[in-house]
């Protein structure tokens, strides 16, 4: 058996879709799968490989119990095997709780995954992984993710979709429209990769922290994102941008990348996901690759070659 996720960017809504914004999010090209085969002994034995095809993670489980057996993993992985293999188990018990069939049988398993991006991208390594094991184990991945990692869900709906979507959670059954965003400028607009894995935990305690009461600035990022699939120039996309940067500024009260990193630069950024890290989106031309580069970031990727 196997099965594929696709990974997710968030142009639009960020923090503000767990309050229930309307978003627009994109699947991205590359992805995670996950290839199951029955073993005899009844053991779970996991192996995970980075896009490069190195194994940063090796566990194996007894079953059905999912008692640790043992656990290896890449030496640069932050927390270390201990937190991984506990989080792998976490969320596999969950599964189970969804459906107690799940890995109770008189055999076991050997599972592999793949990914095809740099673990480090932030394109959804969690996402794939629970919507792959929620399409294996035939539970809702909505309500998996709910009792793991938590979040919006998007995420879990890009890993499912091979076109942009406007989302709105809605619980364990979020409202998802297929959308047309295919806009006439796409090959003017780039990411670019702030060489730093963005912890999105941390952004969203801050926002919850400091958003108050947030009605009005709802609507108003939904109405942000609905505007993005009918622009049909780039000079208002960018405004669009701006706007949207300007709100996520001033409720989180962090200045907006552009003003952080780049205050020269010909086009236009915006953040995408939780501020600090990760991709940003940027507007520009084919001298793009070289302003981001002279400033260190060597990962500058048209969107065209990013986006399904």
């Amino acid at each position: 058996m196997e099965y594929y996720s696709n990974g997710k960017l968030l142009l639009t809504g960020e923090y503000f879709v767990l309050d229930g914004a309307t978003s627009l999010a994109v699947p991205t090209a590359c992805g995670q799968n996950l290839q199951v085969t029955s073993i005899k002994e009844p053991q779970l034995i996991w192996n995970s490989f980075t896009n490069e095809g190195i194994c940063w993670l090796e566990v194996i489980f007894d079953l059905p119990n999912l008692r640790l057996v043992s656990a290896t993993f890449e030496a640069s992985e932050d927390g270390g095997n201990d937190t991984l293999a506990e989080n792998l188990r976490t969320i596999l018990q969950e599964t189970q709780k969804l459906n107690p069939s799940f890995l109770n049988s008189n055999n076991g398993f050997k599972v592999k995954t793949n990914l095809t991006f740099p673990k480090n991208w932030g394109l959804g390594t969690s996402s794939t992984l629970i919507n792959n094991i929620a399409n294996w184990a035939k539970v809702n991945p909505y309500q998996l993710l709910e009792n793991t990692f938590g979040g919006s869900g998007y995420d879990i709906a890009c890993a499912q979709y091979n076109t942009p979507i406007l989302y709105k959670r809605n619980g364990a059954k979020p409202l998802i429209e297929q959308v047309n965003f295919n806009p006439v400028f796409k090959n003017q607009l780039y990411f670019v990769y702030l060489n730093k894995k963005q912890n999105s935990r941390e952004g969203i305690i801050r926002y919850k922290k400091l958003k108050g009461k947030l009605t009005s600035e709802i609507q108003y990022i939904s109405n942000l994102s609905t505007s993005f699939l009918t622009c049909d120039k780039l000079q208002d996309f960018e405004q669009l941008l701006i706007e949207h940067e300007q709100l996520v500024s001033k409720i989180i009260q962090i200045n907006p990348v552009q003003k952080e990193l780049f205050t020269d630069y010909f086009g236009q950024t915006k953040s995408l996901g939780a501020w600090g890290g990760d991709f940003i989106l940027a507007t520009g031309n084919n001298d793009t690759p070289n302003y981001f580069n002279s400033k260190g970031f060597q990962t500058v990727i048209p969107y065209t070659d990013l986006i399904l």
